[in-house]
């Protein structure tokens, strides 16, 4: 288990013993004891070594009893093949079209501004 493991841990006990605390005290807190349990129980499952393992689509080999599984066992999408011509002018290529326009659009503005001048 990593130290993030470990933190993640210490947090979600933390959030369980709050949330045990409230529900003994009873009447209008009472009712946030349940969330916030939900809550401890989301964080023990958002652990950054289980994300990596979903994320790799490797399974939960042993889960704990009472939790259920998160992600499915396998990836559901196949890797995606690269195309083979993307297609398309470089988009540097087109930047470098576009400021040239610009710059030959502004001075041929300033240009006729002087050929009719307002005195």
């Amino acid at each position: 288990m990593t130290t993030a493991d470990q933190k993640f841990e210490e947090a979600a006990d933390k959030l369980q013993g709050l949330a045990d605390r409230i529900a003994d005290e009873g009447g209008v807190k009472s009712k946030l004891a349940e969330p916030l349990a939900e809550d401890a129980d989301l964080l023990r499952k958002m652990k950054p070594s289980l994300i990596k393992a979903r994320a790799k689509g490797e399974a939960l080999t042993n889960p704990k009893p009472g939790q259920g599984r998160v992600a499915p066992s396998s990836p559901q999408l196949a890797s995606r093949p690269k195309p083979k011509n993307p297609g398309g002018p470089n988009p540097w290529l087109i930047v470098g079209v576009a400021l040239a326009a610009g710059i030959f659009l502004a001075r041929w503005v300033d240009w006729r501004g002087h050929a009719h001048p307002r005195d």
